[in-house]
C-alpha cells in the first residue's frame, strides 16, 4: 500500500473518529510535516500533561495543504504543523488556517516569527522552532572569508565550486525569498544567475548530500540547514565524523543583515472541531520544556524568547556564542516566493 493511500485512509479514519468521540474523551487531530521520530516524546508529554489524545496524520507540507483544500469543511484536522515559512504563508493566503488570539503564544514567540496580525490582533500561524541556512566549505581549499556572505555564493571568485539542492525546494525558496527582501528583486536575480554560473554540478539530492559532496571533493562550498550538519556532528558514526572533520561552517552575513532563519511552525486548521484543544497544543509546543526538546531532539533552535539550550553540536557550530540572525518578518519570505520562482525560471536555476 502506498504512503499516499495509507495517509488518506488514516485521514478518513480520523474523520470518522471525530464524529463518534464521546463527550468525555478529549482529542486533537494533528496533520504534521514534522517527520522526526524524536518528536514522539513531545506528543506523549502533551497527552500526559493534559489528558488530550493526539491523532496524527503525517505528510509533507505540500501534501498537507493539498489535503486540507480537498477535504474542505469535512476535514478532521485541528492542528497543522509545517516545516517551512513559505508554506505556512501559503496556507494562510489560501484560507486554510483559523487565526487565533493567545497571550501565551504572542508573549513567547517573537513578532517576526509569526504571521502578520489581522485587524483584530489574531494570528494565523506561529513559528515554533528555527533552523539556520548555513554555508559549509572545504577547510583545505576555501578561505572562510570568501564564503561568509550569501552574496559570495554568486560571486565569480567561486565559479565551479558550489553544490546546492534544487532551487525550487522550499528551504531554498525561503532563503531566496529572504535575500530578495534584503537586496531587492533586480539584485537578487543577478545573484541567482551568478549562483547558476558557480555550480560544480547540477542541483540534486538533499542537504546532507551537499555536505558529503564538499567532503568528497565534488565541490568546495554548499548550502544546508544547520540541523543536518548537527546530526552528523552528533551521530558518532566514523563516516560522519570523517565528513565533519573536512568541512567548516559559516553563519553568513554577520556584518550585515544576519543569517537567514527558516521555521517550523503551527496553526489551527480553519475547520477545527477541537479548537480549544488545538490552541492548548500549540501553547504546549511554545513551553520551555517543549522548546528545549526541539533543540535537543532535532537540533533546532527554540523560537520562544529567552531560552538557554544545551545542545553540544549547536554550541560547537557557533563557537558557543550567539550569532546574528535576520530580523525581517518571516511572512515577507513567503510573500516573495512567487517572484523567486519566476526569477529561477529566467536564470535557468533547476
Amino acid at each position: 500500500m502506498s504512503k499516499t493511500v495509507k495517509a488518506l485512509l488514516t485521514a478518513c479514519a480520523l474523520a470518522a473518529a471525530a464524529g463518534t468521540v464521546s463527550a468525555q474523551e478529549q482529542v486533537v487531530n494533528l496533520y504534521s510535516a514534522r517527520h522526526y521520530s524524536t518528536d514522539e516524546a513531545l506528543y506523549t508529554g502533551f497527552t500526559k500533561a493534559t489528558g488530550i489524545k493526539i491523532n496524527r496524520v503525517d505528510a509533507d507540507d505540500a501534501g498537507i495543504l493539498a489535503r486540507l483544500k480537498a477535504e474542505g469543511t469535512a476535514s478532521p484536522a485541528d492542528v497543522i504543523l509545517l516545516v517551512d515559512a513559505a508554506r505556512l504563508y501559503k496556507g494562510e493566503v489560501d484560507g486554510l488556517f483559523q487565526p487565533i488570539q493567545s497571550k501565551v503564544l504572542t508573549d513567547a514567540i517573537p513578532a517576526n516569527l509569526r504571521s502578520t496580525p489581522a485587524a483584530d490582533g489574531s494570528i494565523a500561524w506561529f513559528g515554533l522552532s528555527t533552523r539556520a541556512r548555513v554555508i559549509v566549505y572545504n577547510k583545505v581549499k576555501v578561505q572562510k572569508e570568501d564564503v561568509d556572505t550569501y552574496e559570495e555564493l554568486g560571486d565569480a571568485k567561486n565559479k565551479g565550486k558550489l553544490c546546492i539542492r534544487s532551487g525550487s525546494h522550499p528551504y531554498n525558496l525561503s532563503l531566496f525569498g529572504a535575500v530578495t527582501e534584503h537586496m531587492g528583486e533586480q539584485k537578487a536575480e543577478a545573484w541567482l544567475k551568478g549562483m547558476v554560473g558557480n555550480l560544480a554540478r547540477p542541483p540534486k539530492g538533499g542537504d546532507t548530500d551537499q555536505i558529503k559532496a564538499v567532503a568528497a571533493g565534488e565541490c568546495d562550498i554548499a548550502v544546508t540547514n544547520s540541523y543536518y550538519l548537527a546530526r552528523m556532528m552528533r551521530s558518532g558514526k566514523p563516516e560522519d565524523t570523517a565528513v565533519v572533520n573536512k568541512v567548516g561552517v559559516v553563519f553568513p552575513n554577520q556584518q550585515s543583515w544576519g543569517t537567514h532563519l527558516n521555521i517550523a511552525g503551527g496553526a489551527v486548521a480553519k475547520n477545527a472541531k477541537n479548537r480549544e484543544n488545538a490552541i492548548k497544543f500549540l501553547e504546549y509546543l511554545a513551553s520551555a520544556d517543549a522548546q528545549n526538546y526541539f533543540a535537543n531532539g532535532n537540533n533546532e533552535w527554540p523560537a520562544a524568547k529567552g531560552l538557554h539550550i544545551d545542545n553540544p553540536a549547536l554550541k560547537a557550530m557557533t563557537g558557543n556564542a550567539p550569532f546574528k540572525s535576520e530580523t525581517i518578518p518571516i511572512s515577507a519570505v513567503g510573500a516573495n516566493v512567487t517572484k523567486v520562482q519566476q526569477m529561477l525560471d529566467r536564470v535557468g536555476f533547476q
